[in-house]
């Protein structure tokens, strides 16, 4: 999940209708600094990583913007209080025999304007993220919908894709194939519903404090660039009573240790991003606070196929030989992590077990003389190094693991120069395929092995950072979309990681730990596979 580029100056503009009225009644304020709020009022103040590029569902990918967004906008489906999904703007809905027609009933409610929630904001919504023009990053996990993939590459115009408004309050939706966790995906922040009403009459602006409405437990109320995020409670969301937190805050805090001191200093509630530094002190002082558990997700090393010599496969699979995951999991970082051997998490629902790195079980010193001769077989030697860069970002940890990098691969002939950028920076210079190795790391939107594999797809396009493409993989891909049959699928998926594997396009790293501290005050929080947390299952309760 990663982001666009969309800045502006701080908003002071109220929120017309109700919005307006909650922030009378709650005594809202734009101050920039933190203000303990009054006795009747409950806030919670988040640590959430990076700054947002945009609250765009349409425009946004990464996971710290979806914390945000999805505490605003609700879609078919969202998740309950352990992230499994549930009815969220639909309240049921039913499946042809062939599974390729779902029906919605949209439930009663209303934008926070009071403008109703349509059918026909989905048709819109849907039909906008796929449309070419408005160049989403994120549109191909909606390919699934019928007809997505050739709106998306403007081969069919938006009207075209395959969903349809039969009433104001029924929604048809049709599939390419079946899609089993179809629920999971409509939760995700590319299937929100955006105001067609607000996006018709302010275009991209849509999304700024004083414009941006919501249907779901919160509004916006300011963002601050790199400051602050501002959400108040929504009075006309349809759960609005079992919502407890009457304010959040969502601060960028991508310098973890500088987190945890505003956290002990009673500045933050909850933070989101542990640095390896403060783990020990954080599991002997706030082990209660301290949440490492397994979710689906994985971390790697991003190669850029496109650019010689990293198109050679000898080259990639030197690289990977040479990276010590182990010693990064076990002695560098310290979150209870596993190397990864494999792209898709153990665990993981949909694909069948037996992929792995072909090196899984050899000694460490045999793959290291085995990438030495491959470097050399491809034209690199003690005088002749491969001059590289490892673009990686801003938090201690990713500076550690780059210099141990640095290190083993210096072994192997390769002189690699670091280049440490802010997260937004990053993951624009992936998305645009600007780099030679990088840091990256997926979680997953659905619990699905597909989630994890399309991203290397060759029509996924700027998902795919190193634009690594092999038609055998895409082909299994295709007739793992296809099969009817639950092991079928998973055995084609499970050949397809393996041809991912085997040709190196990427070097996996570790099966990444949540890492947050929740104050134990705050009650709600669940870990979860998904590790999504919204902020309406939250509560604050003190002692006395």
């Amino acid at each position: 999940m990663m982001e666009t580029h969309v800045m502006w100056n701080f908003w002071t503009r109220t929120i017309a209708g109700g919005a307006l009225a909650a922030m009378l009644v709650l005594g809202a304020a734009y101050a920039p600094s933190i203000v303990k709020a009054q006795a009747q009022t409950v806030v919670l103040h988040r640590g959430n990583g990076a700054e947002p590029d945009s609250l765009d569902p349409h425009k946004s990918s990464g996971t710290w913007e979806n914390h945000i967004i999805g505490d605003m906008l609700i879609g078919i489906f969202t998740e309950d209080i352990d992230g499994k999904p549930i009815h969220g703007a639909a309240e049921s809905h039913s499946v042809s025999e062939d599974g390729l027609t779902w029906t919605f009933k949209i439930r009663p409610h209303n934008w926070s304007d009071g403008v109703p929630v349509t059918a026909d904001d989905f048709v819109f919504s849907w039909r906008r993220i796929l449309d070419p023009a408005t160049a989403s990053q994120y549109a191909t996990l909606l390919y699934p919908f019928k007809n997505a993939q050739a709106v998306n590459e403007g081969k069919l115009p938006p009207d075209h894709l395959g969903v349809r408004a039969i009433d104001a309050s029924t929604l048809e939706l049709q599939l390419e194939n079946p899609a089993p966790y179809l629920p999971q995906l409509l939760a995700h922040q590319t299937a929100f519903p955006v105001p067609k009403h607000l996006v018709e009459h302010y275009g991209a602006d849509w999304f700024k404090p004083g414009i941006y409405v919501s249907n779901g437990p919160y509004v916006l109320a300011a963002w601050e660039p790199n400051n602050f995020i501002k959400l108040i409670k929504n009075p006309g969301f349809w759960d609005a009573a079992n919502v407890q937190i009457d304010e959040v805050i969502f601060y960028p805090t991508d310098n973890t240790s500088a987190a945890l001191k505003r956290l002990r200093a009673g500045e933050l509630d909850m933070q989101n991003g542990v640095s390896s530094q403060d783990i020990d002190w954080l599991k002997a002082n706030m082990p209660e606070a301290l949440k490492l558990q397994p979710y689906l997700a994985v971390s790697y090393i991003a190669i850029n196929s496109t650019r010689a010599p990293l198109n050679d496969k000898r080259v990639r699979e030197a690289l990977s030989l040479a990276f010590d995951r182990d010693t990064v999991a076990d002695k560098v970082l310290k979150f209870n992590e596993a190397a990864a051997y494999t792209f898709v998490p153990p665990g993981t629902a949909g694909i069948a077990p037996g992929a792995a790195l072909s090196f899984a079980s050899m000694p460490y010193a045999e793959r290291l003389a085995k990438a030495q001769a491959l470097m050399q077989e491809a034209g690199f030697g003690p005088g002749k190094p491969l001059k590289i860069a490892l673009e990686i970002g801003p938090a201690p940890d990713n500076k550690r693991v780059g210099a141990v990098v640095q290190q083993q691969w210096a072994a192997i002939y390769v002189d690699l120069e670091l280049r440490a950028s802010e997260s937004k920076v990053l993951y624009a210079l992936l998305k645009e395929n600007n780099f030679d190795v990088s840091q990256a790391a997926w979680v997953a939107d659905y619990n699905d092995a597909k989630n994890f594999l399309y991203l290397f797809r060759t029509e996924s396009k700027d998902m795919n950072y190193g634009r690594w493409s092999n038609a055998e993989f895409d082909r299994l891909m295709a007739e793992a979309d296809k099969a009817r049959d639950e092991a079928a699928r998973g055995a084609l998926l499970r050949q397809a990681e393996q041809v991912l594997l085997d040709d190196y396009a990427v070097i996996t790293n570790r099966y990444l730990n949540t890492r947050h501290i929740v104050q134990p005050y705050v009650k709600g929080f669940h870990p979860n596979l998904r590790d999504v947390n919204r902020t309406r299952w939250l509560s604050i309760e003190r002692a006395s």
